[in-house]
């Protein structure tokens, strides 16, 4: 098979040989549209669809291919059309809250390795909202670089403000600096970047992504739009996700802007992002502690020490609380569907016997 150089190695080789035995093939997921999706090996690009089975037992958007996900598939007509049987397990899956108002998961993309989590240095930057990316993507197993774009727009006093304000971050996190405009930055990127490695790009509308990406390629592969001279924002050019091989051999996953970023079931997110927060819970007199009024509470006790960032512990306390709230709904619904799923289950039973 060649698909070593779309990131198939070892770990998925191991789920795919019992399918490559019966004589499937395996593909990555390259893009997902409305009515099919496109799968991709090293030979060639072309249109797929889901067979019956695989739609009809998905019971939730976790068990629909999403891009980056390595697939056992029949080709038909010459390789012009495949059939996705199975999605063979993933490494990594990056998902959010659906953007709508119901309560379900929304598939980003599977199997990345490290996610460049991008704002810009003017009115987007905002450290609350990163810290939102960076539980999401912490929660995925995935390594989280960031990426502070539009850097020419700063003096060299304002850029030192701005490292200033990111100490409240990590210092485990790789934070770099660049410019689109005056290609300040991007040899610390492409420096980042490995051979068979997938990345992804994340961040609101207007903040560089898909220039950056032309940029890495070297090319003006993927639509762009002109920056606004008054406020330094572009305007939203991507529309869905796909994958790209560039020339280095790193593989890329571009994303749409999102404009709100809700998470649930984030717990291991949580407590890796806010990692000096979950350190004093574990101190925390009850094992159920909130850490908002509970006597003998670490969190509290070091927060009123100056231990705790007090931004990140008030952006701590607003993700939690949102995640428990989605995840409650969440199990509601689940618990709705199956009781539903009895009731139509018995009603054939029953019919067929009459």
């Amino acid at each position: 098979m060649k698909t070593n150089k779309l990131g198939f190695d070892k770990f998925f080789y191991t789920s795919a040989q019992p399918f490559i035995d019966q004589g499937f093939e395996i593909a990555r997921i390259s893009e997902v549209n409305k009515s099919n999706y496109i799968i991709k090996d090293e030979e060639a690009e072309i249109p797929a669809e889901l067979t019956g089975k695989l739609l009809f037992n998905a019971d939730s958007p976790l068990h629909i291919p999403t891009v980056g996900d390595w697939v056992v598939v029949q080709y038909f007509d010459d390789k012009t059309l495949g059939i996705i049987h199975e999605i063979l397990p993933r490494r990594t899956l990056l998902k959010r809250k659906d953007a709508s108002k119901k309560v379900e998961f929304q598939l980003i993309a599977a199997n990345i390795d490290a996610a460049f989590i991008m704002q810009a240095l003017d009115e987007n930057f905002n450290l609350n909202r990163l810290e939102r990316y960076l539980v999401m993507v912490n929660e995925s197993n995935i390594q989280p670089v960031i990426l502070l774009s539009k850097c020419d727009l700063k003096s060299p006093e304002e850029l030192v403000e701005v490292k200033s304000s990111i100490q409240r971050l990590n210092e485990k996190y790789t934070v770099i600096m660049f410019s689109n405009v005056s290609n300040e930055g991007l040899l610390d990127i492409t420096g980042f970047l490995k051979p068979q490695q997938t990345y992804c790009l994340l961040g609101s509308s207007g903040v560089g992504k898909t220039t950056l990406l032309n940029k890495l390629m070297e090319a003006e592969v993927f639509e762009t739009a002109e920056v606004r001279e008054k406020d330094h924002k572009g305007k939203h050019t991507t529309t869905k996700r796909q994958l790209t091989i560039l020339e280095n051999g790193s593989i890329f996953i571009d994303t749409p802007g999102m404009r709100e970023l809700a998470n649930f079931s984030i717990d291991k997110g949580l407590a890796e992002t806010f990692d000096e927060i979950s350190e004093f819970a574990n101190h925390c007199r009850f094992s159920d502690c909130t850490h908002r009024h509970e006597n003998g509470c670490a969190v509290l006790n070091a927060l009123q020490n100056g231990e705790i960032d007090e931004d990140r512990y008030r952006n701590f306390l607003k993700i939690q609380k949102e995640a428990d709230f989605y995840a409650m709904s969440y199990l509601d619904k689940k618990k709705r569907d199956k009781q539903l799923g009895k009731i139509l289950k018995d009603f054939k039973k029953n019919h067929r016997k009459k």
